[in-house]
């Protein structure tokens, strides 16, 4: 006989009962990493939209990045530091919807701008003679438009189908809503569905991941051919995106691990991190590993910050 649906306004998040003991010590941790987060990406996005010389496909896409950083980790550390320090356990039928939305958003966008920029490096070494006219800025404002409207019509379509599942049950085993946790909680046989979403997930994930490897083993071809000079610059401009993707896909990587190992398997706590990798590494590394590995970037940072702390100072003793 099936359970009863249901019909309860909120859900329990079970992940912030567990972390209830050194609450003060993860707000505190939250609260370090959210501002960095916010402050550092904030910073490099200023500086790229103020500098023109910054204003390059490369650049934009960076910014791009960071900026879905700030809005992956802000669907995520607002709520979870006031609910520690209110000592809240509850969560909204309505909030754990969009913040499921956002979240799912954050994660796809995330995984396009990393094949873009891939497919842009790839311009960049392999055919950079036509570089300039393949790849515009304005053609990758479209681009980054185009994609961003796609993933969320889908995604958004996506959530009015988890919205319509009748559930048995309002417990998360978590302390953020996505869209597995959701799914779980389902009263009715989720098999076909679940089998219809992850098999869409795996054509999108493994097609990716093909284009990002195809650019950079064609990168790394090339690369053999380039002067020392050129070859090097290659090198570190690859190495830096490779360093970013590769953190990304082991958040993901945790979080696949974390269902598929089940509730048994894993302690509570150790599930709650896993969930939230994605979220936290993503957005705390990108700002960072940009920031020192660009060395353009890092200049115009270096000048952005000093003027800030000198108050224009920094102009002019570097023009006497």
């Amino acid at each position: 006989m099936a359970a009863a649906s249901n019909t309860s306004t909120s859900f329990v998040l079970l992940g912030l009962m567990e972390l209830e003991k050194q609450k003060y010590l993860y707000f505190s941790l939250s609260a370090m990493v959210y501002s960095y987060i916010l402050t550092l990406s904030s910073v490099i996005i200023y500086a790229i939209l103020k500098e023109r010389s910054l204003h390059e496909p490369m650049y934009i896409l960076i910014a791009t990045l960071l900026f879905n950083g700030i809005f992956g980790s802000s669907s995520f550390f607002p709520k979870f530091m006031m609910d520690l320090i209110t000592s809240s356990k509850k969560i909204s039928r309505t909030e754990c919807l969009i913040q499921n939305l956002c979240i799912s958003t954050f994660a796809v966008f995330e995984m396009n701008t990393f094949t873009i920029m891939a497919y842009d490096r790839y311009l960049a070494v392999c055919q950079p003679l036509r570089y300039i006219v393949l790849l515009t800025n304005e053609k990758v404002v479209k681009i980054i438009s185009g994609c961003w409207g796609v993933t969320f019509i889908i995604l958004l379509l996506l959530l009015f189908l988890t919205a319509a599942l009748p559930l048995c049950g309002d417990k998360i085993i978590n302390i953020i809503c996505d869209n597995i946790s959701l799914v779980v909680l389902a009263c009715v046989d989720s098999t076909n569905s679940s089998a219809l979403s992850a098999t869409v997930f795996a054509i999108y994930f493994v097609t990716t991941i093909l284009v990002t490897a195809f650019s950079y083993f064609r990168i790394f071809f090339v690369c053999v051919n380039l002067s020392k000079e050129s070859r090097q610059k290659a090198v570190h401009t690859v190495v830096t995106h490779l360093l970013n993707f590769s953190v990304f896909l082991i958040g993901v990587l945790f979080t696949v691990l974390k269902y598929r190992l089940g509730n048994v398997t894993l302690p509570l706590t150790a599930q709650v991190l896993l969930s939230v990798t994605p979220l936290v590494f993503p957005p705390l590394f990108n700002p960072l590993i940009y920031g020192v590995r660009t060395h353009a970037l890092k200049i115009k940072l270096r000048h952005y910050l000093w003027n800030v702390i000198l108050g224009g100072k920094w102009t002019q003793i570097h023009t006497h």
